[in-house]
């Protein structure tokens, strides 16, 4: 993990700030780490050198209402078609037709409804 160059940035989509951990080659073919509850970004830090050495571009959001990410008041915010809007827009502001996914725990959910989206 040492040598692995991590970047953070705060990516506006939907309507929300997603704090957002990238790393790996901008060229890599993206693919998009979903926490699950209660956990931030941190909990994929022991994938992330696989997935680099591999050649991925690895895109971390930590989800709305966890970590550094915004945390809106209400339910609407927390949805699942809200959360999958998030995790659209995210890909597309990072300029990407496509990525692929991978959900844990609650967010497997938000994976499977954008995978099918």
């Amino acid at each position: 993990m040492d040598n692995i160059k991590l970047e953070e940035s705060f990516i506006k989509t939907n309507g929300v700030q997603l704090h957002t951990v990238m790393a790996g080659p901008q060229s890599g073919p993206p693919i998009v780490l979903l926490h699950g509850f209660p956990e931030i970004w941190r909990c994929w830090i022991k994938q992330l050198p696989a997935l680099v050495l591999a050649g991925c571009r690895v895109i971390v959001p930590d989800q709305c209402g966890y970590n550094l990410s915004d945390k809106p008041k209400g339910i609407k915010p927390y949805r699942v078609d809200t959360r999958v809007e998030d995790i659209c827009g995210l890909i597309h502001a990072l300029e990407y037709e496509k990525a692929n996914l991978v959900g844990h725990d609650w967010d497997a959910v938000i994976a499977w409804m954008l995978a099918i989206k």
